[in-house]
């Protein structure tokens, strides 16, 4: 028998906390297990019905049989404690490296079912790609934009599913635009949109490398009153003219964006390269803010998990 009785005793305490607190907050996708125990090394999330399991890899050597019986032994203690029932557990293992990114196919085809939030809706699939569709730690983020949203134009830049977009719009943003270079996202975005009502016509996708988006537009001498832009750490997505890297290119990046930022409109910028450290000139370019602490959800345990922040022109 394998004992994995710790890791159900704060599994168990976490559900029954967070559960009510979802349903409070409307919430159909949440996470109730980040690397609680160091000897179970697993991210766990609540989608509706299922659950999402992520194992992390540690390194740690052991035995092939061991760890079937181990990976099952958890997966068990999953489903008698949420109820979800074995089959609508959906494992991934994250390998370490660098640059791993969420446009990587599993291989599995999965399902698409629709979760709400707040009361928007969204699609998304448990299997098909490393992501679900739907970036959790970013949920209060999404909830300030529809909060700020009304009258304004807004653009989303590397929009991935276009949830920002989605909350912008129900939050009563007058037109959009939502940029993205995979056709995969841009078609899954316009699903989203069509699941939420948005109008085509004042909510435009885009399909573009954000770098070249970015000097066409302002070439164009568009605004926009809101912008978020939440970029990879690092993407060399052959379609791209360059390699992205986050930590080198902000300047770039943000300059950019706030060439497009109307005189009192408002840029959310964040990313989730731990390492990251927003550069001097910027600060000193614009009216910068770290909103992080308020950024990143309370069902996070690591608060760690990206960094946000609120730019504005200087006055």
């Amino acid at each position: 028998m394998v004992d994995v009785s710790a890791f159900a005793n704060r599994l168990a305490k976490n559900y029954k906390h967070y559960a009510k607190w979802a349903r409070r907050n409307e919430l159909d996708a949440w996470r109730v297990y980040d690397r609680d125990v160091p000897q179970f090394p697993l991210i766990i999330d609540v989608y509706g019905q299922r659950i999402h399991l992520q194992e992390y890899d540690t390194g740690w050597q052991i035995e092939e049989s061991e760890y079937v019986a181990w990976i099952a032994a958890v997966q068990q203690a999953i489903s008698d404690i949420t109820g979800v029932p074995l089959w609508n557990i959906a494992l991934k293992t994250r390998r370490r490296q660098k640059g791993e990114s969420q446009y990587e196919k599993t291989g599995r085809d999965g399902e698409d079912f629709v979760v709400a939030e707040q009361g928007q809706r969204f699609w998304v699939n448990l299997d098909a790609y490393l992501d679900t569709g739907l970036f959790l730690d970013h949920r209060n983020t999404r909830k300030r934009v529809s909060d700020e949203a009304a009258g304004k134009r807004f653009l989303n830049l590397f929009a991935y599913t276009g949830s920002f977009t989605v909350y912008a719009a129900n939050g009563g943003a007058v037109s959009s635009e939502t940029v993205d270079l995979s056709n995969t996202y841009q078609a899954w975005s316009r699903r989203n949109f069509e699941l939420n009502g948005l109008d085509p016509a004042k909510h435009q996708l885009i399909r573009d490398d954000v770098f070249q988006y970015l000097e066409d537009a302002a070439f164009a001498g568009k605004q926009f009153d809101l912008i978020v832009m939440d970029p990879p750490s690092f993407s060399n997505s052959k379609k791209m003219m360059d390699e992205l890297d986050v930590q080198r290119d902000q300047v770039k990046l943000v300059d950019g964006a706030m060439r497009l930022l109307a005189p009192d409109g408002v840029l959310y910028f964040s990313n989730n390269l731990r390492s990251f450290t927003l550069d001097d000139r910027l600060v000193a370019d614009y009216a910068v803010q770290d909103i992080s602490a308020q950024s990143v959800p309370e069902d996070f345990r690591n608060k760690k998990i990206h960094q946000c922040w609120r730019i504005r022109h200087r006055h």
